[in-house]
């Protein structure tokens, strides 16, 4: 059987608890290594916003491109910005920049109705 390597879990499949991982080892050498290792904040991130994150940062984070590459709507890709960015713990969005805003009312990328209520912000 190949050496094969799989993500590792954020989450406990018997209680869903956060994972501690104990022991490391270097694939080079061999060493192995055992105490408590964190694992990073994007490791943490459940699969479906890993792969939107590299996406948007492919596309320089430019919405625009990036509804392009995922083949979705302006506003289904600042859901994803958004779902992401909660789960990475920033729960907070700013509030929308207004000049933003009526670019995007101008470029046909989101209605009247939306401009308003996110200018009303």
């Amino acid at each position: 059987m190949a050496n094969t390597a799989y993500h590792a879990p954020n989450r406990c499949p018997v209680c869903g608890g956060a994972v501690e991982f104990t022991r490391l080892n270097c694939a080079a050498c061999g060493t192995e290594m055992t105490g408590r290792f964190a694992l990073c904040r994007f490791c943490e991130l459940e699969e479906k916003h890993l792969r939107f994150v590299e996406t948007f940062l492919r596309c320089r984070g430019s919405i625009k491109d990036a509804e392009k590459a995922l083949g979705v709507s302006y506003p289904t890709v600042k859901g994803m910005l958004e779902a992401a960015l909660k789960a990475l713990g920033f729960d907070t969005p700013p509030p929308p920049d207004r000049e933003d805003v009526i670019d995007q009312l101008s470029a046909g990328e989101i209605d009247v109705d939306t401009a308003l209520r996110l200018l009303k912000q």
